[in-house]
């Protein structure tokens, strides 16, 4: 977790959290603008359970849903994305917070819609689509803007939702083009379509945008031929409106859409005084803006002013929020104001102004929107300082998507140059599970000379690149050891990473079969990790310290352990995470111990399920967590499925061998289950089989779910049969319905 993480603290709502409740604001609808309720009631009674804005900009999809939201008679829920909302971990905090009021059962869910890597498809997609489908209210939830999170994550995860919209609710989607799983719910019927052509105006309307502008009569003929020039384009008609009510002539224009926007824009713009024509422009660098952050980026001390004279004038301002505080503009308008500040300013002055940007908000705590900004100054290397912080924090809150995006969008150069950047990314990787992207980012990491870094760099760099190799052990237990204790001995006391060289040190005095010297250390990495609100070392260390008791035969002790490990994977959302395995294995042998069978079901559900991220890349952790799981399964009298999990701790164990005290532990375990007769059992799902099974409620055809999980389809094919045999069903549909049923999807 990065120290910005670990040093902040609960206090007041903070900018983000602002914007987030400006982008689940319903905007109002003006009654004097162009009505769509024909498309509104034919989409509204058309049966469909979702309806599908597609146009480009100008074409008033925004003023639909609007419209369509004011006129509702149903509960509304509203949420406007933006580009940093394209990461499912991003996008359903969003609907859920939006859906919130009039849904308890979807209030009760909203903090666990984290989801790092498949999480968010396997876990929180569902969750939030099972409460949506119990809300005892019909509902309609306007997104807007969606072509903004067009990733196949967010697509997938979506669809998950649109699948489980109840009768009597409808979900609006509006966006420039058209959703992929648009054309998939066209052949069921369960898509209602506004195109362009539904949103064009014609000459009746045009008139009235004309009026409302407050533009000057003119003549049938004349209009039509505006009304010809801009085919019926809504934006382009009233730009024509504004240049006629400053005394231009509307039906000289020409030019195709892009180039009769620019024009048109132009017109308007130069008639305006030029501080105000400036603020226009020098604004447009933000997303969303208050007069605070304009006064700060644009170092200027009326922005309150400036923006009222804005909004009186009707210049394509949005209010984002009821009190007027936050506004962003209208999209084709703010792509023009951008191009025309890189035209009249420069390059310079435009990256000046998102430097700025960034500033204020890394002072205002949204430093991901900072990174946003310096991307778009093309500031590299403090980009990637600040990714690099970020980086864990990110991981924890499930936003994987976002990272690897900035990755790509910083290039290997940047990435390559940056250690610290270099360290962060193989932790996240490692801690998802990532195989192919753990490996190559730990051999960058390798090959970094540490006696090429800055002298003041040299000592934190070694001893991170220590903990990431006493985590990944590529060189047996004897070299934990000493990667270990090189790392607890150069983070301090003041350290933020104090509390993971702690857990480290426990672990390898553990693989060294020193458990007693062990007990103390992890007692005192919990305690430091409590200090600094770092629920991942709270979660590794509780379950080792609740095994130390039960070895000492203290399962009262052992069951309070287990419980504080299960209570911060509640607390810190981090269901689903490779790290929650062994806490959840743990706290499940304590369920049964205590005669609690169907608890024990329940968290050994949950901790198989985590147990798919619990690679070779934490090779120790993997098999400590599954030789737990394989109790588990043994007090509940199916020793079936604990040989199935001895067979991948031998698998693990190939790739990484060297465990020293975790080896022999398992081969203790091994002998004590084959002494005794073998019975029938399940046969647990393969983590491949599970990293599978979230795709199968998604239409997404066997090809399709094959390159979302880098394999071929022949493997998809043959995972799926073996899916299918060992939950006993034979559609894709029962696959999912028996998964949720065993808590291996959803809850």
């Amino acid at each position: 977790m990065s120290e910005a993480t670990r040093a902040s603290t609960l206090g007041e709502r903070d900018l983000q959290a602002l914007l987030l409740e400006s982008k689940t604001q319903v905007p109002s609808w003006r009654p004097d603008a162009v009505s769509r309720r024909r498309l509104i009631d034919r989409a509204r009674t058309s049966g469909a359970r979702v309806a599908c804005v597609t146009a480009p900009a100008g074409y008033g999809k925004s003023t639909l849903l609007a419209e369509w939201a004011a006129s509702e008679g149903r509960s509304v829920a509203w949420v406007s994305l933006e580009r940093t909302d394209d990461d499912p971990a991003a996008l359903l905090p969003a609907i859920a917070a939006a859906c919130s009021p009039f849904s308890p059962v979807v209030a009760s869910v909203a903090a666990d819609m984290r989801g790092a890597g498949d999480g968010a498809l396997g876990r929180s997609a569902p969750l939030l689509a099972a409460a949506l489908a119990s809300t005892s209210t019909d509902f309609v939830l306007f997104i807007d803007d969606l072509h903004l999170a067009g990733s196949t994550a967010c697509q997938d995860a979506l669809e998950v939702i649109l699948a489980r919209v109840p009768a009597g609710s409808q979900v609006v989607l509006a966006g420039r083009r058209e959703p992929s799983l648009v054309a998939r719910l066209r052949t069921e019927g369960a898509a209602w379509e506004v195109t362009a052509d539904d949103l064009s105006l014609d000459a009746a309307a045009a008139r009235r945008v004309f009026e409302t502008a407050g533009a000057p009569p003119v003549a049938a003929d004349d209009l039509a031929r505006i009304v010809s020039r801009c085919e019926g384009w809504p934006t382009g008609l009233f730009l024509c409106a504004l240049v006629a009510r400053a005394g231009g002539d509307a039906t000289a224009v020409t030019g195709d859409e892009r180039y009769l926007a620019d024009y048109l824009y132009r017109e308007c713009l130069s008639r305006l005084p030029e501080n105000t024509q400036a603020f226009l422009r020098r604004s447009s660098v933000l997303d969303q803006f208050s007069p605070d952050a304009c006064n700060a980026v644009l170092q200027i001390g009326d922005a309150r002013a400036q923006l009222r004279e804005i909004e009186a004038a009707n210049l394509f301002l949005v209010p984002m929020d009821r009190n007027r505080t936050w506004f962003r503009f209208h999209a084709l308008f703010r792509e023009f104001l951008l191009t025309e500040l890189e035209r009249s300013e420069g390059a310079e002055a435009a990256a000046d102004l998102h430097r700025r940007a960034a500033t204020w908000h890394e002072e205002q705590g949204a430093p991901a929107i900072a990174v946003e900004h310096l991307l778009q100054a093309r500031e590299t290397e403090r980009a990637a300082a600040l990714v690099a912080d970020l980086g864990l924090e990110m991981y924890g809150q499930g936003q994987v998507t976002t990272v690897r995006r900035w990755l790509e969008e910083l290039g290997d150069d940047v990435l390559l140059a940056n250690p610290a950047l270099v360290v962060s990314m193989t932790w996240i990787a490692v801690l998802l599970g990532d195989v192919r992207l753990g490996e190559k980012w730990a051999a960058l990491l390798d090959a970094i000379e540490a006696s090429a870094l800055p002298a003041d760099h040299r000592v934190p760099f070694s001893s991170a690149r220590a903990m990431v190799r006493a985590a990944m052990c590529p060189e047996g237990y004897r070299a934990v050891v000493a990667d270990a204790a090189y790392a607890l001995e150069h983070e301090p006391a003041s350290s933020p990473w104090r509390d993971q060289a702690l857990h480290l040190w426990g672990s390898a005095l553990q693989l060294d079969g020193d458990l007693a010297a062990s007990r103390p250390v992890f007692e005192e990495a919990v305690e430091v990790a409590s200090a600094m609100r770092n629920p991942d070392t709270v979660i590794l260390s509780e379950p080792e310290l609740a095994l130390l008791a039960i070895d000492d035969g203290q399962w009262g002790r052992a069951a309070l352990h287990a419980q504080r490990g299960v209570d911060a994977i509640v607390a810190s959302h981090m269901e689903g995470y490779p790290t929650t395995a062994l806490a959840l294995a743990v706290a499940a042998r304590v369920a049964v111990h205590s005669g609690d069978r169907e608890q024990g079901e329940r968290l050994l559900a949950r901790g198989m399920r985590a147990r798919v991220g619990c690679t070779h890349l934490l090779p120790y952790l993997a098999v400590r967590a599954r030789i737990q799981l394989a109790k588990a399964h043994v007090a509940l009298g199916d020793r079936s499925a604990a040989f199935h999990l001895l067979a991948e701790c031998d698998e693990l164990q190939r790739k990484r061998p060297g465990l020293g005290a975790a080896g022999r532990q398992l081969e203790e375990f091994r002998g004590a289950l084959s002494a005794e007769p073998a019975t029938a059992g399940t046969v647990p799902l393969t983590p491949a089989e599970l990293r599978l099974l979230p795709y199968l409620q998604t239409h997404l055809t066997i090809a399709e779910i094959g390159r979302r999980l880098f394999v071929s389809r022949n493997t998809v094919s043959s995972q799926l049969s073996s899916i299918y045999r060992k939950l006993a069903v034979t559609t894709r549909g029962a696959a999912v319905e028996r998964a949720i049923a065993l808590g291996l999807l959803g809850g």
